[in-house]
């Protein structure tokens, strides 16, 4: 299987590397209440042969159940300390807990949680869970960086990354606190200086009826991010993917 990256909507990205495939935050329908998914969905035969399944924090647009249930096979659920018992519940495969630092061989590859700057509560009536981000190393170093803002230690990844996943948008009007902007994740660029940056956190999910009355708004963060990448740092290739479309590793994005 050749080395490829496939954006799948919001933040769920399928990386195949040194055969090795992994899945992050799967999220292929609708979200609680009236947050409607806007792009095609995910076929299950997509998801064939997976090792492992990153869920970046306890956020219903990150971990949904029915996303969980739905994938084929028994792979590794990951997950940061405190989401493994209700994580369990959804899954067959086994769940492995992780903090911020800790790394995870897997075949050919290693995965690193990375420390994502974001609140992670899931609802008033459970704990604080953490929120991480995945570094996954081999032969091409991939960034996922979950929903974070800006953090201190972001700059210890520079030299680490050929390709950047950033969040740059979200699924509303407004973009909370804990998030990158297309600014902030431009500035992300500048901290981590990968040869390749991937927009996601765009474009996939809408509030019930508002994307016919706003246009194109929900598509503009995209743009946003390549045109602050381009303004700050003009060597780095931003790669604006449609859910569906992918970007083959190795080559361009390899060291």
């Amino acid at each position: 299987m050749a080395d490829r990256l496939t954006f799948l909507g919001h933040s769920t990205v399928l990386v195949d590397l040194d055969g090795v495939r992994v899945l992050t935050d799967p999220m292929f329908g609708h979200m609680a209440g009236a947050i409607r998914r806007q792009v095609s969905p995910v076929p299950p035969d997509a998801l064939a042969g997976l090792a492992a399944i990153f869920v970046s924090h306890g956020h219903w647009d990150h971990l949904s159940m029915s996303s969980l249930r739905s994938i084929p096979g028994r792979p590794l659920v990951i997950v940061p300390v405190g989401l493994g018992r209700i994580v369990s519940k959804a899954v067959t495969g086994s769940v492995h807990e992780l903090r911020a630092g800790e790394v995870l061989a897997l075949g050919t590859v290693t995965l690193e949680a990375v420390h994502a700057e974001h609140s992670s509560r899931r609802s008033l009536f459970t704990t604080s869970e953490g929120a991480l981000g995945l570094l996954i190393s081999g032969s091409t170093g991939v960034y996922f960086a979950g929903d974070t803002d800006l953090f201190p230690g972001m700059a210890q990844l520079a030299g680490r990354v050929d390709l950047a996943l950033l969040p740059v948008g979200g699924w509303g009007p407004r973009l909370g606190g804990g998030h990158l902007n297309p600014a902030r994740a431009a500035e992300a660029v500048v901290r981590i200086r990968p040869t390749i940056a991937v927009p996601i956190h765009w474009g996939a999910l809408f509030p019930m009826g508002l994307r016919r009355l706003t246009g194109q708004m929900f598509e503009r963060p995209a743009e946003d991010f390549r045109e602050a990448v381009a303004a700050r740092a003009a060597d780095v290739d931003v790669r604006i993917l449609q859910p569906g479309q992918s970007i083959t590793l190795g080559g361009s994005a390899g060291r």
